[in-house]
């Protein structure tokens, strides 16, 4: 059972990030010793360098929360023996929300399953965030690319006590289970490439999460944006259903395997009878746009206000022009400097 005493309707919002450097020659060296002790190389669709790499988005993230959604009342840090180092900008720049900030290691939240330590898998630690201590029963949780634009207030994460649940409903990834079955059998068994590991599909993994709790014909997809989701939501289930906890979790790298915890919240509020429905508001930033198609996404984003939020996926794979360009616009947004 969780430690977490905030009774659910407390009121207070935490906000929750996961992130990693992975220039850290200390993580790196960890990392590739796990890897090899696996028999997996830095190839495989769970080790691939840019699921660890960092161009100081947590920054733009946390910064981001602090001006947009001041409601939010601590902001959880959850990391392997790292610190952003962001206290001083906070209290220099938000001297009211000095002391907001909380740096979660991976042992606190993995507390009675340190046998799964270290893990390199966003998945195996998503699944454990709602063990932090003191975390507060309705929290939003934030991967570190995805950045506020606009105020969005308590209301647009949750209604009456229950998250704001922002996708769309879909038919069953039928073709793409199809495709990826077809490519493995090209690969590994045509073209004789043994060590062949397919895409993660982000879509397969939320139906097998969504068929998990009990969905049948259809499943809510949600996208690289912001989960607001509750604690005990979280808790009854994997309390429940520990050894799927214990088997989610002991996948060091991401496998396809895996359920994804944010599919499984959503779900279980849809059958617990929540309709708290929103449409999708992001702006998705993809590595390999052309810059007249980055200036259109970032023009779209600033004139749209349904726009509340950025993912920027691996922006450490843009060139230098596009990644600089990004960041001046990130900084007129959030006024940190008076460039446009």
């Amino acid at each position: 059972m969780s430690d977490n005493r905030n009774p659910a309707g407390s009121g207070p919002i935490d906000a929750v990030i996961l992130w990693v450097d992975g220039s850290d020659q200390k993580l790196t060296e960890k990392r590739e010793r796990y890897l090899a002790q696996e028999n997996k190389s830095v190839a495989h669709p769970g080790a691939l360098p840019t699921r660890f790499a960092s161009s100081n988005e947590i920054r733009y993230c946390v910064l981001s929360i602090l001006t947009f959604a001041p409601f939010v009342r601590n902001i959880f840090i959850v990391t392997d023996g790292q610190d952003p180092g962001l206290d001083d900008e906070v209290r220099e720049t938000f001297p009211e929300k000095a002391g907001c900030l909380k740096i979660i290691d991976h042992t606190e939240i993995f507390r009675g399953y340190e046998e799964y330590l270290p893990t390199f898998n966003s998945s195996s630690i998503l699944a454990m965030l709602w063990r932090i201590k003191g975390l507060s029963e309705n929290f939003i949780y934030f991967n570190d690319d995805t950045i506020l634009i606009r105020e969005t207030p308590e209301e647009d994460w949750f209604i009456n006590g229950k998250p704001v649940l922002r996708g769309r409903w879909l038919l069953p990834p039928v073709r793409k289970i199809a495709g990826i079955a077809w490519k493995v059998l090209l690969n590994r068994h045509i073209r004789r490439n043994r060590d062949y590991r397919p895409k993660i599909s982000f879509y397969i993994r939320q139906w097998q999460s969504a068929r998990l709790v009990g969905m049948k014909w259809r499943y809510f997809f949600h996208c690289h944006t912001a989960h607001p989701m509750r604690v005990s939501t979280l808790d009854e289930y994997f309390s429940t259903n520990e050894e799927l906890l214990k088997e989610t979790v002991s996948y060091r790298f991401r496998d396809a395997a895996q359920l994804l915890a944010t599919s499984v919240a959503y779900h279980l509020e849809i059958l617990g009878g929540n309709r708290n429905f929103g449409r999708l508001n992001l702006g998705y930033f993809h590595p390999w746009y052309s810059e007249a198609r980055l200036n259109r996404r970032i023009n779209r984003c600033r004139k749209d206000p349904r726009i509340k939020s950025v993912c920027i996926q691996s922006m450490e794979m843009l060139g230098s022009g596009q990644r600089d360009r990004l960041f001046r616009w990130l900084d007129s947004v959030l006024k940190l400097n008076h460039e446009n």
